[in-house]
């Protein structure tokens, strides 16, 4: 099988997970959710009682195996998948996330599943993981849709939510996420742009197919 690597960046709520698994799935390609990684290992940080920003204390990553699979993160085997998705773990993911340690472990399960036709999906994916990807696509929403979308997403889930809580967690979010010393957030010189914001979810997964099926010939 001929390898084409996509990466998809983007902010929170842009619809990367989303969008990548439609274009995964119709295109036989495989998805792998970066934030996954980050948000198992808040997860973990958290549930050991650790200073998240203390990276003296994230030794606990030589100890544990995370692998996204089908869909699912396992933390040591177990099935964590909808804990972490938690608003929890949504406000404190990016405190990990800035350290050079974790993101240095992170990008070992991410690298490790490059291989072959891959979508992956992140924030720093074109410009650091990845930065010879095939093809670089950079998602964008306005905030107030993304706001919305990660409203209607927790709703479908069961999880309760305040649509403002959740606004501000993204403005807070997109701060902290392209303020950080560490593969901050931004798009790729070689990314084409794509703002979602008016887009249904099939209008954007055609385009990237478009995309992909242009370069890939």
């Amino acid at each position: 099988m001929k390898d084409f690597i996509v990466a998809i960046d983007g902010p929170a709520g842009s619809g990367k997970s989303s969008i990548s698994d439609i274009v995964a799935n119709k295109l036989g390609f495989t998805h792998v959710d970066t934030g996954a990684f980050f948000r198992a290992v808040t997860l973990e940080a958290l549930n050991r009682g650790i200073n998240l920003e203390n990276e003296d204390e994230y030794s606990f990553l030589d100890d544990i195996n995370v692998i996204y699979k089908d869909g699912k993160t396992y933390v040591n085997g177990k099935d964590v998948s909808s804990l972490i998705r938690t608003g929890e773990i949504s406000r404190n993911v990016s405190t990990p996330a800035k350290l050079k340690r974790v993101r240095e472990k992170v990008i070992e399960f991410e690298r490790m599943s490059s291989h072959g036709k891959i979508i992956m999906d992140g924030r720093d994916i074109g410009t650091v993981v990845l930065p010879n990807a095939d093809l670089k696509i950079f998602l964008t929403a306005s905030n107030e849709e993304r706001a919305r979308r990660r409203f209607e997403q927790n709703k479908l889930m069961g999880i309760e939510s305040d649509y403002n809580t959740i606004l501000k967690e993204i403005i807070e979010r997109d701060k902290k996420d392209s303020e950080r010393a560490i593969a901050p957030l931004k798009q790729a010189i070689d990314a084409i742009a794509i703002d979602t914001t008016k887009m249904s979810i099939d209008e954007v997964s055609n385009t990237i197919i478009k995309l992909i099926n242009e370069r890939n010939d």
